[in-house]
């Protein structure tokens, strides 16, 4: 997965998988999502990201899974 942040438009794209765009579907007036041929996400922008997405701080978690 990556992040791209365009700050001259206040743009966030995140981008989940290199598949070929299909489709661009709208979400909401600053959402939009990509997906492939097979309906799968491909991408999501989010416009006005730091109003709309609280886009001030970004951090990454991974949870595990518990066993036993």
């Amino acid at each position: 997965m990556k992040v791209k942040y365009f700050e001259d438009t206040d743009t966030a794209l995140l981008e989940f998988t290199g598949k070929p765009v299909y489709e661009t579907r709208e979400i909401s007036e600053n959402i939009y999502i990509d997906v492939d041929k097979n309906g799968n996400l491909v991408s999501m922008t989010i416009e006005h990201a730091k109003k709309n997405a609280d886009l001030w701080e970004f951090s990454y978690q991974e949870v595990s899974r518990k066993t036993g």
